[in-house]
C-alpha cells in the first residue's frame, strides 16, 4: 500500500509550488489532442473550442483545408469564430473578424485591415494570431499543443494510428464533459476495480460476480497495453459478438484509451479520447467502429449503455470532487492502481524528456497484474 506519488498540492498554493508533473496539475504538451470528427468540420465552418485553458478556433476552408488558431482577434478581442470564411481577390480564403473585418489567413497571418487608407503605411502581415498545427487522420481532427506558445515547435511525431478503424466511418459517437482535471479523468478511465460498484447493469457485471483477474501488460509507444486476451467470463456484453472474441486494451499519452476486439476476421474498436478543456474540465469522447454484422443491430442498445456509463462515471467524479476539495492524501495499492501509477510515470518522463531535449524512455516494464473485479 502506497501513497499517491507525488503528493497532492493544495489548490490554494502558489502556482510556483505546483509543477506541471504533479498529479492533478499541468498538462502534457508537445502532443496531439483530439478535438473533433472530420465529418463535423464542414467547409467554410468556424467553431470555437477550448483546449488546455485556451480558446481555439477550428475551421475548414471551402477548398477543404482544416486549420486551427487562437480564437481571439488581436485588435479588440472579439472571437474570430463568430466571423466567417471569405475569399477576397489577392488574399485567398481568410477568417474575417465580425467586429471590424480584420482578415486572417489559415496560418494566422493578418491579410487585411479594412479601415486602413492608402496613405497609412501599416504592415498588416506583421500581425499574427497564434496558429496550431492540425492533422486529419482516420476521420479525426488533432491539434498539436506546443510547450512554448511564443516559440511554437513543429510536431516531431504524428498523431496515433488506431487499429480497427473499419466499416466506413465511426458507427457511434458519444461525449460528456467531466468536472475533472485530465489526470483524474485518465485514472478513473483505466481503473479496473470500480466497474462492479459504479457500473451495475445486468448485461455487464456486479459485485456479486467479482473474481480474480490476471492480465499481462507490455509497454507501447508513449503508453502501455493489456495484451490480447479472451474477455473475462463475467463480462456478459462480449458474448453477443459470438465466436471467440479477443481484446487488447491500450493507453497512450496524452489521453487515449482504445479497446480493439477481434472476432475471427471481424473487428470492433472502442476509442476513448480525453481532451482537457480547462484545469477542472475534461471532455470524454467515445467513438466506435466495426465491420461486424451485429453492430448495426445492437447500436441503439450500445448507445444507451455508453450514455449510462458516462453518466455513472460523471456522477462519481462529482462525488470524488467533494473529497478532493479538502486536499487529502490518496492511498493507491498494487496491483489495481498500477496503471494509474504508470500514467503518472509516463507523464513525468514525457515532460522531463521534452525539457531536457532527449528521447522519451518508456518507464513501463512487461508484467502481469492481478486484481478482483
Amino acid at each position: 500500500m502506497t501513497l499517491a506519488d507525488p503528493a497532492p498540492v493544495s489548490p490554494n498554493a502558489p502556482e510556483a509550488k505546483a509543477p506541471p508533473t504533479a498529479f492533478g496539475k499541468g498538462f502534457v504538451t508537445d502532443a496531439w489532442y483530439f478535438v473533433a470528427l472530420s465529418r463535423d468540420v464542414k467547409p467554410e465552418s468556424l467553431k470555437r473550442h477550448e483546449l488546455l485553458n485556451e480558446p481555439v478556433l477550428i475551421g475548414r476552408t471551402k477548398a477543404g483545408q482544416v486549420f486551427a488558431m487562437r480564437d481571439i482577434c488581436p485588435h479588440r478581442a472579439a472571437p474570430l469564430s463568430a466571423g466567417r470564411v471569405v475569399n477576397k481577390p489577392g488574399e485567398g480564403e481568410t477568417v474575417e473578424c465580425p467586429y471590424h473585418g480584420w482578415r486572417f489567413r489559415p496560418d494566422g497571418v493578418c491579410a487585411n485591415i479594412p479601415s486602413l487608407v492608402e496613405a497609412q503605411a501599416f504592415e498588416a502581415e506583421r500581425i499574427k494570431v497564434r496558429s496550431y498545427p492540425v492533422r486529419e487522420s482516420q476521420g479525426l481532427v488533432f491539434v498539436w499543443v506546443s510547450a512554448d506558445p511564443r516559440n511554437a515547435s513543429e510536431p516531431d511525431h504524428e498523431p496515433p494510428q488506431f487499429p480497427g478503424v473499419v466499416g466506413g466511418g465511426a458507427k457511434l459517437v458519444e461525449w460528456m464533459d467531466f468536472d475533472s482535471h485530465i489526470d483524474h479523468a485518465v485514472v478513473g478511465l483505466m481503473d479496473p476495480a470500480h466497474g462492479p460498484f459504479v457500473h451495475q447493469q445486468w448485461w455487464w457485471r456486479s459485485e456479486h460476480s467479482m473474481h480474480e483477474k490476471a492480465k499481462a501488460f507490455e509497454p507501447r509507444e508513449q503508453g502501455f497495453s493489456m495484451v490480447r486476451h479472451a474477455p473475462s467470463s463475467n463480462s456478459r456484453a462480449y458474448k453477443i459478438l459470438g465466436g471467440a472474441p479477443a481484446t487488447e486494451i491500450t493507453f497512450r499519452l496524452p489521453g487515449y484509451r482504445w479497446e480493439h476486439i477481434q472476432v475471427g476476421e471481424k473487428q470492433v474498436l472502442a476509442l476513448t479520447c480525453l481532451t482537457p478543456i480547462t484545469d477542472t474540465k475534461t471532455r470524454i469522447t467515445q467513438i466506435f467502429w466495426s465491420d461486424h454484422w451485429i453492430f448495426d443491430l445492437i447500436r441503439p442498445f450500445l448507445r444507451m449503455g455508453v450514455v449510462a456509463f458516462l453518466k455513472q462515471d460523471g456522477g462519481m467524479v462529482n462525488l470524488q470532487n467533494e473529497g478532493l476539495r479538502y486536499d487529502p492524501a490518496l492511498i493507491w495499492i498494487d496491483d489495481a492502481d498500477k496503471q494509474a501509477k504508470w500514467y503518472q510515470q509516463l507523464k513525468r518522463e514525457w515532460i522531463k524528456s521534452r525539457t531536457e531535449g532527449r528521447p522519451f524512455v518508456n518507464p513501463v516494464k512487461p508484467t502481469t497484474l492481478r486484481w478482483k473485479s
